[in-house]
């Protein structure tokens, strides 16, 4: 999971509801700093058990740069709350959502010149699924970090699964406790990290994480489906990454006809391990899709 290196929120960015033609999702909003006018909007989608604040060392450079960025909790995630019904987060539902959300971006602030879109992990599954169900607009481009052509790998599957089959026979908080128990990293976590990553955890509905590791697990390649799309498209990841093999983010990239770019020294959350690198990358390239190189 993405761990933010500090909660405390930058002077420019807001805590606050997306409201959309699907509901309310709770969002991070960072107005764009410097001079002139904005270089654009982003929508960032997180993945698996994960929330808007695997991006908040993001904000800070891409709001510097120009771009104004709204990270968001889906359905179910986090602060933005969802039923408990397995059949409300069918992946369609939640692409759905993200058509959703980006045309609610659109509409608060699509003065500020166009909107670029980026899914990490499962988030990048959703939003290629957004964009083959609806269409390439209302986005400039599509970034997909740390984010596969199907189904995760073998050993992630197993792991997953194991969620899946614990999950419905216990609760939020018994499960926390298995599993921060089987961390070897858990006496490296801060305090406040690890209220937070606790408090994320038992505020998202069970369900919803059932019903994404069991797309994690079984998701169909759509590389080909994709590629057709007339849509910029960049594939950033880390060094190593282990939900998909690094290779296998390359080969996508080729058969997408997408940029490539791997971030030194980042795994799967470059968002959060590597921030600055990662946000340049995302600058050079948002401000290249919108001028339409």
């Amino acid at each position: 999971m993405s761990r933010p290196s500090a909660l405390e929120l930058p002077d420019n960015v807001t805590s606050r509801r997306l409201e959309t033609t699907r509901g309310a999702f709770a969002v991070l909003d960072a107005a764009p700093r410097g001079e002139g006018a904005p270089l654009g909007t982003a929508l960032l989608v997180p993945g698996f058990t994960g929330s808007k604040e695997d991006f908040l060392d993001l904000l800070t450079p891409l709001s510097a740069a120009g771009f104004r960025v709204l990270a968001v909790d889906g359905r179910g995630q986090h602060e933005s709350g969802g039923p408990r019904d397995e059949a409300a987060y069918a992946q369609r539902e939640l692409a759905a959502d993200v058509t959703a959300q980006a045309h609610a971006v659109l509409a608060a602030y699509g003065e500020q010149g166009p909107l670029h879109v980026l899914g990490h992990s499962l988030g990048g599954q959703l939003v290629r699924a957004a964009v083959l169900a609806d269409g390439p607009e209302p986005y400039a481009s599509l970034t997909l970090m740390s984010s596969g052509p199907a189904a995760i790998g073998e050993v992630q599957r197993q792991r997953t699964r194991l969620l899946v089959d614990y999950l419905p026979a216990t609760d939020m908080e018994t499960a926390w406790k298995v599993m921060r128990a089987a961390d070897a990293d858990e006496e490296r976590t801060p305090a406040w990290l690890e209220e937070f990553l606790h408090r994320r955890w038992v505020t998202t509905v069970p369900e919803q994480l059932i019903a994404t590791a069991k797309q994690l697990m079984t998701e169909p390649d759509r590389v080909a489906e994709l590629a057709a799309v007339p849509l910029p498209k960049l594939v950033l990841s880390g060094e190593v990454d282990y939900a998909w093999p690094v290779p296998q983010m390359d080969e996508m990239a080729r058969r997408l006809g997408a940029l490539r770019v791997v971030i030194k020294g980042a795994e799967h959350s470059p968002n959060a391990e590597r921030p600055a690198a990662t946000a340049a990358a995302l600058v050079s390239f948002w401000t290249r899709a919108g001028s339409g190189e």
